[in-house]
C-alpha cells in the first residue's frame, strides 16, 4: 500500500489552530473516511497521532490518513451540529452509523392554504412542519385521535387556494354533513378561525397543552359570564378531552418545564440512546435511536453524538439537559445536569427503561429472523459470567439418580452451540458404589466418561456443569484436574431449601455467580438442569421397572428371560401387564403362555404400590 505522507500530516498537524472545530480525515483517493468535532482542534487531531493506539480499528484509521482538512467555528455547540451534518452529507466510512429507521412514522402539518394534519412516514421540509417521528405508535395515534375530536379540520386531499374558494371549485363532502368538518373549501368557515384551530392544534404536538387549557378554560369563564352557555359547554368538552390526555401522558413535574433527557445502553456492537423533552411537566417526544459502532467508541462518545443528532432534528432550545455521566460538551446557556434524587431521577430511570426496551425488542426482532445469534449470545453472556477465555460451544452436564442406593445410575447431557445433542447423551450403571453416596457416584461416572474419551482422542468439553453445590463440584474437580490432569471449567447449579435453582457456581474457591432470574442466561441454565434431571431418573425408571417386573415373572412356570424380554418390550411396566386382558397376554406371548399368566396373575396378591415409598434421590 502506498505509503501515508507522514511529513505533510505532521505540518498539517503542526498548524492547527486551537479553536473549536470540525476536522476530516481523506485516505489517498481523497476520499473522507472520518469526521469528527472539536474543542481545540490541535490537541484533538494531535492525539491521533502522537502516541500508540491499544483500539486495532482506531490504528487502522490512522494508517490510512492521507490528507486532514478542518472548518474553524465559534462555539463547540456549532462544531456538534456542524458534525452532525458532514456525517450526513459524506456518510464516512469510520464514523458511527445512525440506524434509527427513517421508517418511523411523523405528524406533518402541511405548507397548504388550508393546512392538514397527517400521518406520514416521508419527511420533506418543503412540504410541512413535522413532529416526531414516533417510537411508540400508540402515541402518534392518541394525539391524532385527540386533535381529531378537538378541532374540525379538513382531511381531504384537495388543492384548496383562495382563488378555488372564490370560483366556487368544490363541494361540500360526507365529513361536512357528519360535522367533521366545517367546510372552509365552501367559504363556510373563514381562514382565520381554521387557521387559529391549526395554531393550537400545533401548540399540542409542542406538548404546551397547559396553555390551551388555560385559554380554553379563560374563555368558558368569558362566554358563561356573556349568558352563551352553549358555546362555553362546547368549549368544556374540548377542555376535558385535553385534560383527560394530559392526565394519561407520561406527567413528571409540574415544576419542571423544557428539559431534555438522554441515556444509553451499550453492547459490543450497537448503542441505543434514549432522548426524552419535557414540556410543562410532561413527556412531549420520547424516541430511541441506535447507533452501529465502528471504531468501538466510548458511551461519552455516542452520548454526545446523539445529543447533537436529536437537538438538530427536534430543533430544541432546552436549557437544561440531564444525562446519566458527565460528558466532555459545552452548549451555550445549556446546563447539564446529573441527578442522584427527585424527579429528574425518575426521568433519567425512565429514559434507561426506554432504551433497554428498545434494545430487547431489536434484539428479538433479529432472533426471529438468525435464531443462532440468540443462542451464541446467551453462550457470550456464560463466557463473561464465568470470565472464561472462550465460548463454551460443547457443555456437559451430569445428574445421579437412586432409591436408596438400589438402581444406582447416572447421565450426561450434552450441549452443542446452546442446543441438545441428543445423540451424545450418556447413561452410566454405578458399578464401584455400594449404598446410596452421590459423590462417590459421580466420581466414577466423571472418571468413566472423561477417561474414555481421553483414550479415544475425543473433543472434550469447554464446560462442565454438576446438577449440584460445592461439594459436587469439588469431587468433579478432584477426577478431572488431580487424577486426569485435565483443565476443563466446572460450574454447578445449586438449589434453595425448597429445590429451586436459585444460584450458578463456578471457580475454586466456588463464587457466586449473579444471575436475573428472568434472564435469558438462567432459562438456559435450567433448561440444561432439567434436561439432565429428566435424563437421569428416566433411565432409573427404567432399569427399576425391569427389575420389579423381572423379580415378579421369575416366580411364574413357562415364563423365561426371552418371554419376560418380550412383555417388558411390549407392556414397560408390571401395572400394566397386571391390567391387561388375556387377549392382550395371548397376542403378545401366546395362547398357553398368556393363559398360565393370566391365571397366576390373578391368584397373585397385587403389591400395595409398584414404585417404592421412598423419595428418589438424584
Amino acid at each position: 500500500m502506498k505509503q501515508a505522507p507522514q511529513q505533510r500530516l505532521k505540518s498539517i498537524v503542526g498548524s492547527l489552530p486551537e479553536l473549536p472545530g470540525c476536522y476530516q480525515y481523506l485516505d489517498e483517493n481523497d476520499t473522507i473516511i472520518y469526521v469528527g468535532k472539536a474543542k481545540n482542534l490541535k490537541r484533538r487531531v494531535s492525539s491521533y497521532f502522537n502516541r500508540e493506539h491499544d483500539n486495532f480499528k482506531t490504528s487502522v484509521l490512522v494508517s490510512k490518513i492521507h490528507d486532514i482538512k478542518y472548518i474553524v467555528v465559534n462555539t463547540e455547540e456549532d462544531a456538534l451540529l456542524l458534525e452532525n451534518n458532514l456525517i450526513k452529507q459524506w456518510n464516512p466510512r469510520y464514523n458511527i452509523l445512525l440506524k434509527d429507521g427513517k421508517t418511523y412514522p411523523s405528524i406533518c402539518i402541511t405548507n397548504e392554504y388550508l393546512p392538514r394534519i397527517v400521518y406520514t412516514r416521508k419527511i420533506d421540509k418543503r412540504l410541512g412542519t413535522y413532529f416526531g417521528p414516533y417510537s411508540h405508535v400508540p402515541t402518534l395515534q392518541a394525539l391524532l385521535e385527540l386533535i381529531k375530536n378537538l378541532y374540525p379540520l379538513r382531511r381531504c386531499r384537495e388543492k384548496i387556494t383562495a382563488e378555488t374558494i372564490q370560483n366556487g371549485k368544490h363541494k361540500l363532502c360526507l365529513e361536512y354533513h357528519i360535522k367533521n368538518c366545517k367546510g372552509p373549501c365552501c367559504g363556510l368557515q373563514s381562514r382565520d378561525e381554521y387557521l387559529s384551530y391549526i395554531n393550537e392544534a400545533r401548540e399540542i404536538l409542542k406538548g404546551n397543552t397547559g396553555e390551551i387549557e388555560r385559554q380554553m378554560l379563560t374563555q368558558m369563564q368569558s362566554l358563561a359570564e356573556e349568558m352563551r352557555f352553549e358555546e362555553a359547554e362546547a368549549i368544556k368538552r374540548k377542555y376535558i378531552l385535553l385534560e383527560n390526555y394530559r392526565s394519561k401522558s407520561e406527567v413528571v413535574s409540574n415544576t419542571l418545564h423544557n428539559i431534555d433527557v438522554f441515556n444509553i445502553e451499550n453492547d459490543e456492537k450497537n448503542a441505543y440512546i434514549n432522548y426524552l423533552h419535557v414540556v410543562n411537566g410532561c413527556i412531549n417526544q420520547a424516541f430511541t435511536f441506535e447507533y452501529s459502532k465502528k471504531l468501538n467508541e466510548s458511551a461519552e462518545e455516542l452520548l454526545i453524538a446523539g445529543i447533537g443528532e436529536m437537538r438538530a432534528r427536534y430543533g430544541s432550545k432546552s436549557r437544561e439537559i440531564i444525562v446519566p455521566f458527565h460528558v466532555e460538551l459545552s452548549l451555550d446557556g445549556v446546563e447539564f445536569t446529573i441527578p442522584q434524587r427527585g424527579d429528574k431521577k425518575k426521568l433519567l430511570e425512565l429514559s434507561k427503561l426506554n432504551a433497554l426496551q428498545y434494545k430487547k425488542d431489536r434484539l428479538n426482532q433479529a432472533d426471529k429472523l438468525n435464531p443462532e445469534q440468540k443462542q451464541v449470545r446467551c453462550l457470550k453472556e456464560l463466557q463473561d459470567a464465568l470470565g472464561m477465555d472462550t465460548l463454551p460451544m460443547h457443555i456437559e452436564c451430569f445428574d445421579n439418580s437412586n432409591i436408596s442406593g438400589e438402581d444406582a445410575v447416572a447421565g450426561c447431557v450434552v450441549f452443542r452451540k446452546a442446543k441438545p445433542s441428543k445423540s451424545d447423551y450418556r447413561k452410566y450403571n454405578i458399578k464401584t458404589v455400594q449404598g446410596p453416596d452421590d459423590y462417590a457416584s459421580m466420581k466414577e461416572v466423571v472418571r468413566r466418561r472423561y477417561s474414555r474419551m481421553m483414550e479415544e482422542g475425543t473433543s472434550l468439553p469447554d464446560l462442565i456443569i454438576t446438577d449440584g453445590g460445592k461439594g459436587q463440584m469439588e469431587v468433579v474437580r478432584e477426577v478431572i484436574e488431580d487424577e486426569l490432569n485435565l483443565n476443563i471449567p466446572i460450574a454447578g447449579l445449586a438449589k434453595d431449601d425448597k429445590h429451586r435453582t436459585n444460584e450458578l457456581l463456578f471457580g475454586f474457591p466456588q463464587k457466586t455467580i449473579g444471575l436475573r432470574l428472568d434472564s435469558a442466561l438462567f432459562r438456559f441454565l435450567t433448561q440444561i438442569q432439567d434436561e439432565v434431571h429428566r435424563f437421569a431418573i428416566t433411565f432409573h425408571r427404567d432399569k427399576r421397572s425391569k427389575r420389579q417386573i423381572a423379580s415378579e415373572l421369575d416366580s411364574i412356570p413357562g415364563i423365561g428371560p426371552k418371554t419376560k424380554e418380550v412383555l417388558l418390550k411390549h407392556f414397560k411396566s408390571m401395572a400394566r401387564i397386571r391390567k391387561s386382558t388375556l387377549q392382550d397376554l395371548i397376542e403378545c406371548i401366546g395362547e398357553s403362555k398368556g393363559k398360565a399368566l393370566y391365571e397366576n396373575l390373578r391368584t397373585t396378591p397385587t403389591p400395595p404400590l409398584e414404585g417404592i415409598t421412598e423419595g428418589e434421590t438424584h
